[in-house]
């Protein structure tokens, strides 16, 4: 029969205590992948070979490839100023007929259905707002009404 190893019980002594790490200084800040240094180095590589495949594949007819040049060149919006006459809210029961204006709007094709929905989600936010003052008025006079009958 062979003798287990001296490291083998169940009570070693070692370096590192409970809670310390084993490497305590670690990686330094900004230290990159070694992987992704070398995928960088072959994308900057071949990356000007690529676009003028691409200028000349759209220079030929491809669609596909001119849509790529001009995605890059002039990029879809991704908002606009839109000119919206909306009534006023003073209080939370107005948001009917501002949401009818917004829905009218769409409808005219005045706002796409995306502008419409952000335009709605601004006028949900100051409902909040306006929900919250008037509950909060009505906590306050609840209170005083408390207190005048102590």
């Amino acid at each position: 029969m062979t003798k287990p190893p001296a490291n083998s019980g169940r009570k070693q002594n070692s370096r590192w205590q409970p809670g310390q790490s084993g490497n305590p200084t670690g990686k330094p800040p900004g230290t990159r992948n070694r992987i992704l240094m070398l995928l960088d180095n072959i994308g900057e590589a071949g990356a000007q070979a690529a676009l003028q495949a691409v200028v000349k594949a759209a220079g030929a007819g491809d669609l596909r490839a001119a849509e790529i040049l001009l995605a890059r060149v002039w990029p879809a919006r991704k908002g606009r100023p839109v000119a919206l006459s909306l009534p006023d809210m003073g209080s939370a029961a107005d948001l009917p007929a501002a949401l009818g204006a917004i829905a009218h709007a769409v409808g005219a094709g005045q706002l796409t259905p995306e502008e419409g929905q952000a335009v709605a989600a601004v006028l949900e936010a100051q409902r909040k707002a306006l929900e919250t003052l008037e509950l909060e008025a009505r906590i306050a006079a609840l209170e005083q009404r408390q207190e005048g009958h102590r």
